[in-house]
């Protein structure tokens, strides 16, 4: 019996992430194995010192996997399912970032080490990936 061998196709912040990669790539019939999900779901703190969530296929099946993945956007897109450009370069290729900024978000981030749960109070930024420029976005509520 022939030994099968899985490829690393990607690593993600949290499980959800990596979810929702392995349904796509399942709906094409591609085998997938996910790694160290477990460990991230139990205290997402730890996905960084884990390497996050890691996504495999078997080696057949990469160069496949690989194609239909790179078919799915990795730019933000605002709540009205639009791209979110840079102010500064105004470039699409944006991504979420999180941050410790203030005193607030600090002491959020030590309390949860400490004594473990989630954060309360966490910045969310956005980064271009062009020119590494961080920026928020307002939200406007609708009247």
């Amino acid at each position: 019996m022939e030994k099968e061998t899985f490829t690393l196709i990607g690593t993600y912040q949290y499980s959800s992430e990596a979810l929702i990669y392995k349904g796509r790539l399942e709906a094409e019939d591609i085998e997938v194995y996910i790694r160290d999900n477990n460990t991230v779901d139990t205290n997402p703190m730890y996905s960084n010192a884990v390497g996050g969530v890691k996504l495999f296929v078997k080696q057949d099946d990469f160069y496949k996997a690989k194609s239909i993945l790179e078919q799915i956007s990795k730019s933000s897109l605002d709540d009205d399912n639009k791209l979110i450009h840079c102010p500064n370069c105004d470039t699409a290729d944006v991504n979420l970032i999180t941050t410790i900024k203030d005193k607030k978000t600090f002491l959020g981030f030590i309390s949860v080490f400490l004594f473990g749960g989630l954060p309360l109070f966490v910045n969310y930024l956005y980064q271009c990936n062009s020119c590494g420029y961080q920026f928020e976005i307002k939200k406007t509520e609708n009247k």
